[in-house]
C-alpha cells in the first residue's frame, strides 16, 4: 500500500515565500516542501529555519532546498520570485515591478517546462494578475490549474476595515476586493453582507448608527494597507502567507470553497481573455468554478476598467 504524501514546490525563498512555507506547515496543511531560488545558500537557510519551527508544530514537514527536478512530483507549485516595490525609488503601484518580474520568468518558464512537473500553480509574484496571465500563455497551462492569490488578500483588509468602521468581527462580514491586486480594484458594495444582511440596507434600516459610513474611505483604507505595511517594515508576509494556506487548504480538502482568486475570464462580467480576481469555487481540480456577482452596471463599469487596466499591462509584458 502507496500513503501519498502532500508535496509543495515553492520558487522564491523571500519574505513571501518563506512565510507561505511557514502558513503551510504551521496549519499541518503539508509534509514535504521543496524550495528553488537562485540563491540557494538563503534558499537553504530558510529550509532549515522552517524545517526546525516543525518540531514543535502540527506534524514533521520535510522542507529542503533543491533544484527543478524535485518538483516533478509536487501537487501545487507556488510561485513567489520577484522583486518588491521600491517605495525609496518611488514605486507606488505594483505594475512597476512588471519588467523586473517578467525577466525573472523568462528564467523560470523553462525550467517548469523541463521539470515534468503536472499540478496546478498559484502565483503570488507581483503584479500578481498580469503575471499569473504571462505565465499561463507562456506555459500552455490549462487555465482551471493556474490562479492567483491576488485580491484573497486585499478582500481580508477589505473585512477589516469594514470591521473597525462598523464594530462588527470580520468573520462575520462577507466582502470581496475584485479586478486587479492593485491600484484598480473595485469593491462591490451592494454583494457586502453582515451576518446575511446587505450593508447597504443596513445602512438605511440603522440610519443613526451606519448612515455615515464612507464607503470610499473605507474601500481606500483596505486597498492602501499593503502599501503601509511594506512602508513600515520593508515587505508584507503574514497576511499574504495565511492567504495562501486558505487556498491550499481548499485545493487539497476538495473543499469547494469560495474564494477572491484571479482566474482568466471567458465571458463572465462580460470580460474575456483577462485574468481577473472573482469568487471562485476551489477544490482538488483548481478553479472549478467562476461565481458571478449580480453587480450593479455602475460596478460592471470599475469592474471593466480595471480589467482594461490589467489587458494593457499583459500586452506591455508580452512585448518585453
Amino acid at each position: 500500500m502507496s500513503l501519498n504524501r502532500r508535496k509543495i514546490g515553492i520558487i522564491g525563498a523571500g519574505h513571501v515565500g518563506s512565510h507561505a512555507g511557514y502558513a503551510l506547515i504551521s496549519q499541518g496543511l503539508v509534509e514535504e516542501i521543496v524550495y528553488i531560488d537562485v540563491d540557494q545558500k538563503k534558499a537553504e537557510a530558510q529550509a532549515l529555519d522552517l524545517y526546525d519551527s516543525s518540531t514543535y508544530l502540527t506534524k514533521h514537514v520535510n522542507v529542503y532546498a533543491g533544484n527543478y527536478g524535485d518538483i516533478k512530483d509536487a501537487d501545487i507549485l507556488i510561485i513567489a520570485a520577484g522583486p518588491l516595490p521600491d517605495m525609496a525609488a518611488g514605486q507606488t503601484d505594483r505594475q512597476q515591478t512588471l519588467g523586473a518580474t517578467v525577466a525573472i520568468l523568462k528564467d523560470i518558464i523553462p525550467q517548469i517546462k523541463a521539470s515534468g512537473f503536472n499540478g496546478i500553480i498559484v502565483n503570488i509574484s507581483n503584479p500578481a494578475d498580469v503575471v499569473t496571465h504571462y505565465l499561463q500563455e507562456k506555459l500552455g497551462w490549462d487555465p482551471q490549474r493556474i490562479f492567483s492569490t491576488s485580491t484573497t488578500l486585499d478582500s481580508a483588509r477589505l473585512r477589516r476595515a469594514i470591521s473597525e468602521a462598523t464594530g462588527y468581527d470580520q468573520k462575520s462580514i462577507v466582502a470581496y476586493a475584485l479586478g486587479e491586486h492593485g491600484e484598480s480594484q473595485m469593491v462591490p458594495w451592494s454583494t457586502v453582507s453582515v451576518a446575511g444582511k446587505s450593508l447597504l440596507k443596513l445602512m438605511k434600516d440603522q440610519s443613526e448608527r451606519f448612515g455615515n459610513l464612507d464607503l470610499e474611505g473605507i474601500a481606500a483604507k483596505g486597498k492602501v494597507a499593503g502599501w503601509i505595511i511594506l512602508g513600515g517594515k520593508g515587505s508584507t508576509e503574514f497576511g499574504i502567507g495565511a492567504s495562501i494556506a486558505q487556498v491550499v487548504q481548499a485545493l487539497y480538502g476538495d473543499e469547494d470553497r469560495i474564494l477572491p482568486v484571479s482566474t482568466l475570464l471567458d465571458g463572465q462580467y462580460g470580460q474575456k481573455d483577462v485574468y481577473a480576481s472573482v469568487p471562485c469555487r476551489l477544490n482538488n481540480k483548481g478553479i472549478a468554478e467562476v461565481i458571478e456577482l449580480d453587480l450593479t452596471e455602475e460596478e460592471l463599469k470599475k469592474f471593466a476598467a480595471s480589467c482594461e487596466t490589467m489587458t494593457a499591462n499583459y500586452k506591455k509584458a508580452l512585448s518585453l
